[in-house]
């Protein structure tokens, strides 16, 4: 039937295949209804009032503007959400290095297919979501900060102190790299947002920074104690291993007395 009615009216497409959608072209009209075009831009909430040619219609609420209907190449609106679209995408595939740069020191540690800076943050973004609620914390702010604490690594890489870099330097080098990735996300509220919560985790300036910075650390001993499980494949590594984690586990209970 769908076929039928395409030859039959000018304002459907072609068939579709067996695997698509049939929808109706975006030029479909009616004599009865508002001529629409279709957008894939999201629906805002803001109203003005746009009024029918048809006397049987009431007058009806939609924001043109914000919603994107009626645009066209060309036109500012169309022009700021591609812009923006853009720098989204830009942004996005920066931050794709933190997926495939590896964390330095596993690699200065022989580990063999170590993980990333954003396996690293991840891990500590859920530490943040499911750490018990403590008083004054805000946890959203704290997976936040999880989130974006080592994003200037996807220009700078992991910075260690093997490397000898002095901290002002590493930190001056992420400030840089931070500043140039909220360029290319164009600016504007979220890249001041990332900002903001970079910098309050660099200064260690509230609560949730104290909290993500503990994070950080336990995280690494886990990723740690998690090489170190199923490693050693002789009876004297294994054994060394375990003398090592003896001592460990003495001192660490030497520091709670």
């Amino acid at each position: 039937m769908a076929s039928v009615a395409a030859k039959a009216n000018p304002y459907f497409p072609a068939a579709p295949s067996s695997n698509s959608h049939f929808y109706p072209s975006p030029n479909f009209t009616h004599k009865n209804l508002i001529k629409i075009p279709f957008s894939s831009d999201p629906p805002s909430t803001r109203l003005i009032s746009v009024r029918s040619n048809n006397p049987n219609l009431d007058s009806i609420k939609m924001d043109q503007a914000a919603s994107g209907l009626g645009s066209v190449p060309g036109n500012p609106i169309h022009t700021n959400a591609s812009s923006s679209s853009s720098a989204s995408i830009d942004f996005l595939t920066l931050c794709h290095r933190l997926k495939t740069t590896k964390r330095k020191g596993w690699i200065n540690h022989d580990i063999k297919g170590p993980e990333s800076i954003a396996d690293h943050m991840y891990r500590m973004a859920l530490m943040a979501l499911i750490a018990d609620d403590l008083p004054g914390v805000n946890r959203e702010r704290c997976i936040k900060i999880a989130l974006v604490h080592d994003i200037a690594e996807a220009i700078v890489g992991d910075i260690t102190p093997s490397d000898g870099v002095p901290k002002e330097e590493k930190s001056r080098r992420e400030q840089a790299a931070l500043n140039e990735m909220c360029e290319v996300l164009g600016g504007g509220m979220r890249a001041e947002e990332i900002q903001e919560l970079w910098q309050e985790y660099e200064n260690n300036s509230s609560l949730e920074a104290n909290l993500v910075k503990d994070f950080d650390k336990v995280e690494m001993i886990l990723q740690a104690l998690e090489y170190e499980t199923g490693k050693f494949q002789t009876e004297i590594g294994k054994r060394w291993a375990a003398e090592v984690t003896s001592r460990r586990n003495s001192r660490l209970a030497n520091r709670q007395c």
